[in-house]
């Protein structure tokens, strides 16, 4: 039986996020993103990537190979459109935004009026260390807490492995 699965923000061959992520070099930090998505994805899982595969650099597209499942990319902000060619040597499609069931995956969180009328949950990556938060007014208490209609999959908050929808709380 097949997922599918979700992650972003890899960042491949990339030193400066190498060492924030706490790796001691990349190469560290890139055999551990490997491991941890091979832990988890089988050779007939999906796996969406959205985005920032590594810091606009076509030389460590390599690492793809190793990695399970057939992976499909959301092109982020530090994908260089011009390295899509050598990129889909390694993987099935290259898209800018996917409407996957209702959700729109996509590199960049959408602007949360797009949420009003167009779509129920965006998964994306980008905002690495944070999460998007929403609030409201309870008994006259201001209570804030992680908006509930987005998912940010960044390798940071997903431990390195793709998750599938049910793993975000995401039901159907």
């Amino acid at each position: 039986m097949s997922a599918v699965r979700f992650i972003a923000d890899l960042h491949f061959g990339h030193k400066w996020m190498a060492e924030h992520r706490g790796f001691s070099d990349i190469h560290q930090h890139d055999e551990h993103i490997v491991n941890q998505w091979n832990s988890v994805v089988n050779k007939k899982d999906i796996v969406y990537i959205l985005g920032d595969i590594t810091m606009e650099s076509a030389d460590h597209y390599y690492r793809l190979d190793a990695m399970n499942g057939r992976k499909k990319v959301v092109l982020g902000n530090h994908d260089n459109p011009r390295h899509v060619p050598e990129l889909l040597k390694y993987v099935e499609e290259v898209s800018g935004m996917v409407n996957y069931k209702g959700i729109w995956l996509t590199h960049c969180p959408v602007h949360e009026r797009e949420l009003e009328y167009r779509i129920s949950r965006n998964i994306h990556g980008h905002i690495h260390e944070h999460v998007i938060m929403d609030s409201e007014i309870c008994d006259g208490d201001l209570l804030i807490y992680p908006h509930r209609n987005y998912h940010c999959v960044s390798c940071e908050h997903v431990d390195y492995k793709p998750k599938t929808l049910a793993e975000l709380g995401i039901t159907r």
